[in-house]
Parts: C-alpha cells; structure tokens; sequence
C-alpha cells in the first residue's frame, strides 16, 4: 500500500506545467541623454527607449539606430551628428564641436520610422574658474563587516561670481591609475591548476570611466559671491585604484536652472532609500517634446553649458585609509584596459 501511494503521489508531482508571467506590452518610452559644453568633442547624445519585461529579462533597454540626429543654434547653424557603429544608439558631434557661450542650442531627431522630436532651446552659460581642487579620505561604516567601504572624495574651492545665478553640475572625466599585479603568482587554469610565475609584467596603467554613484550639483543660493568649498565626486576604493598614483580630471560645467531643476530631481529618485518620507517615484520629463505627438512622454533631457576642467593626481600612500591591495595573480598586462606604459602626458 504505501508503495502504491508514493506512486500516486509521484504521479501527481510529476505533472505540474511551468508558470508563465504574462506581462501586457507597456508604453517604450524614448529616452534622450545628452550634454554639449565650451570643450571641444566629440560631445555624446544617446538615444534608447525603455522595454516591458516577463519571465525572460531581455531587451529592458534597447538603442534607437539610423536616426538623424542634429544641433541647432540661435543664429540657424545645424551640426550633424553621426552613430557611432562600435556603440549603437550613440550619436556624436564632430571632434572640433564645442558650444559657445551665450549661444542657445536645440537638439532634434527624427526617427528611422519618422517621428520627430526636439529640444527646448538650451542658453550656454559661463563657468567659473576652479580656484583649487583637492581630495580627502572618506569611509562609510557597513553593517556586519569589520572593514568600512572607503574611496576618495573630491571638493573643489570656487570664488562663485555675484551678479549672476549658477548652477553647477560636476562629472568625472577620464581616469588612469598605476595598476600592480603579481605574475610570479600565476597558477595554470585547470586541470592542470599548478605554479607557473610570468617573467612580466608587474606594473601597467589602467584606464577608466567610473563616472558618479551619485549626482552633484549646487546652486549659489548660500554663497552667491562668496569663495566656498564643495564636495564634488566620490571614486571608491576597490583595492586597486590608490594603491600607487590615481590621476583624474574633474569636469564643473554650469547649466541653466530647468537642467539643475531635472537633475535635482533624478537625484531625489536615485537616492530613495524605502523610507516613508521618500518622495513617490515619477517619470521624470525633461525638455524633449515629440512634434507628431505632443502628448508623448519623452524622458531624459538634453543640456548645455559652460565646462571646465581641473585635472589631480591622487598619492595613495598619503590617504588616511586604503582597502587592502588586491590581488592579481597574472600579468598585468591582461587585466582589460591596461597598458604597459604611461599616457604620453603623465606628469605626477
């Protein structure tokens, strides 16, 4: 008898067809991306649009292709701007593009299937100058672990000029630091699995985009005229990046206050921690409208501004606290990104 029920029992088990998530087709928002400044280019506008999803996570974030894609001024001048085929969904302006300062700027885009859309027209405004830029250790306590998080802060001195608003926006450019792995560490992969140290390399040059975890941006609300300081990036240590020099070059680029009104608000968005007083999540809009349809929702925004640059060589061994070196038993040559000598204008 018991036999013959774990049989049943098997029986009905064994018949359970797979539960299959039918998720209706939700709206495919476009989303435009994309920043014009006083520096030269290419300057980047990136076109994607938003998927719904199911049991199967594919395509949550596609790129719109073969659009045509241009910038228009104040005074009638359009640029073209071509896709970069290595990057689908990028568009960049030629490499001696740069905006000018009190020119207005229009971005529009007509699709492959023929919508079209624009831009408000977005004014250029002068930057300040970087008075002073220089850095601090920062650690971030986590529960349950003995070692804190920790990275870098940057904070950046500015006389900001009283007969005009600003609105500042910072971003990380380009970074290269001095990466140092240990071939003589090198075990072959498996099956084999036993040591065979490299003759080379031991010190190479990485470089990288990190970019932000986090938006910074001000307004010279509380200092208007006045010379202050203000943190303006966090690069994190993963055990790497200081263990010799780390040399990064920071962009503050001034916009106009709609653009600070947009990334303040995205800026609440991502820093919603799941607390009650969290504001309610929203579809941002920006500042691109769609001419077929002016009742489309269109996401992103497109800016222009003023920019400078300031570029720093961070010493490791002078920081407060650094994570424990990571350990790279290879040469270093293979780590993606790396090379084995410095850019041509390393200069710590």
């Amino acid at each position: 008898m018991k036999k013959q029920f774990w049989l049943v029992m098997l029986i009905f088990c064994g018949c359970i067809d797979p539960y299959v998530v039918e998720v209706p087709a939700g709206p495919q928002y476009l989303t435009v991306e994309g920043l014009i400044t006083t520096q030269n280019g290419p300057h980047q506008i990136r076109l994607t649009r938003g998927d719904t999803y199911g049991s199967i996570f594919e395509g949550l974030i596609r790129p719109v292709r073969s659009a045509t894609v241009i910038i228009r001024d104040d005074l009638g001048e359009v640029t073209f701007l071509e896709e970069n085929l290595d990057n689908r969904g990028s568009y960049l302006t030629p490499v001696n593009f740069r905006a000018e300062v009190g020119r207005s700027y229009t971005l529009q885009i007509q699709l492959i299937e023929g919508e079209v859309y624009t831009s408000l027209p977005e004014k250029v405004l002068p930057t300040p100058p970087i008075k002073k830029l220089s850095y601090q250790s920062v650690t971030v306590p986590v529960e349950g672990e003995l070692n804190p998080a920790s990275g870098v802060q940057l904070i950046v001195d500015i006389d900001d000029p009283a007969e005009e608003d600003n609105f500042y926006f910072w971003r990380n450019g380009p970074a290269t630091y001095v990466l140092e792995t240990r071939p003589d560490l090198y075990f072959t992969p498996p099956p084999g699995r036993a040591p065979a140290p490299k003759d080379c390399c031991f010190i190479c040059y990485q470089t990288e985009v990190t970019g932000n975890q986090s938006i910074f941006i001000a307004q010279d609300d509380n200092f208007n005229g006045l010379s202050t300081q203000i943190p303006v990036a966090f690069i994190p240590d993963n055990g790497r990046r200081f263990v010799d020099t780390y040399r990064v070059d920071l962009r503050q680029i001034n916009v106009s206050r709609e653009a600070y009104r947009f990334l303040r608000l995205v800026k609440q968005q991502s820093e919603i921690s799941g607390s009650v007083f969290d504001p309610p999540p929203a579809n941002i809009r920006g500042n691109m409208i769609s001419l077929d349809n002016p009742d489309e929702v269109v996401l992103g925004y497109f800016m222009a501004g003023g920019e400078v640059k300031e570029r720093i060589y961070i010493n490791g061994a002078q920081l407060d606290f650094r994570q424990p070196q990571a350990i790279i038993p290879d040469d270093c040559r293979v780590v993606e990104g790396s090379k084995l000598n410095p850019p041509a204008d390393w200069n710590p």
